[in-house]
């Protein structure tokens, strides 16, 4: 129920703001309103307004299926909004590291949820390392499309190019594993167990 709550949530501002400026301007990340103006709800609220519809629905179909295993998970160790403060603070640790190394860009501007989509589906891939999941139309084992993920994310980020923050993603990423670790450290013993029996 979490899961679909926060879909909603996101796509109804998301709609609101494709066609008013000024909402999207009030939620999206601008690291200067931050620092000058103290408006922290940006570090939240940047995850709930998108670029398009193409952005708002890759995020929110990759949250459809596996915010809802998760909120499951994260419910049983922290009870039934366990799910709400991972996916939120999922946004401040995944977004934080690009406000300070932009806080005082006056052209900076990021937007989307996909640094905390990036946290659901890591902190899935721990529980499910060989489960299949399909990439535009391309099925392949959950563990091979986090390393492809992370190196291309990497090599992205360095590149310095485009219009895409990899950097939220790599933390998003970090953090779902690192939370799913902290509340359940038994997940390690396992993801390894389960590496060792590969199957494609």
């Amino acid at each position: 129920m979490i899961t679909l709550i926060i879909i909603a949530i996101t796509a109804i501002v998301s709609f609101m703001a494709f066609n008013n400026a000024r909402l999207m301007n009030d939620l999206i990340l601008w690291p200067p309103a931050i620092t000058r103006s103290r408006e922290y709800h940006r570090l939240v609220t940047y995850g709930v307004v998108h670029a398009d519809f193409g952005h708002l629905l890759f995020n929110m179909i990759t949250l459809f299926f596996f915010g809802r295993v998760m909120e499951g998970f994260f419910a049983a160790k922290l009870g039934t909004m366990g799910f709400a403060l991972f996916y939120i603070v999922a946004l401040v640790v995944s977004i934080l590291p690009t406000y300070l190394s932009n806080k005082n860009n006056p052209n900076y501007r990021s937007l989307g949820a996909s640094g905390a989509v990036s946290a659901v589906l890591f902190s899935y891939i721990l529980l499910s390392p060989w489960s299949r999941i399909v990439v535009f139309v391309v099925p392949m084992p959950a563990i091979i499309y986090a390393v492809l993920y992370v190196v291309y994310s990497i090599y992205m980020d360095r590149r310095g190019q485009g219009n895409v923050n990899h950097s939220a993603h790599l933390w998003g990423a970090a953090f779902g594993v690192a939370f799913t670790l902290l509340i359940r450290p038994e997940v390690l013993s396992h993801f390894l167990s389960e590496l060792s029996r590969p199957r494609f």
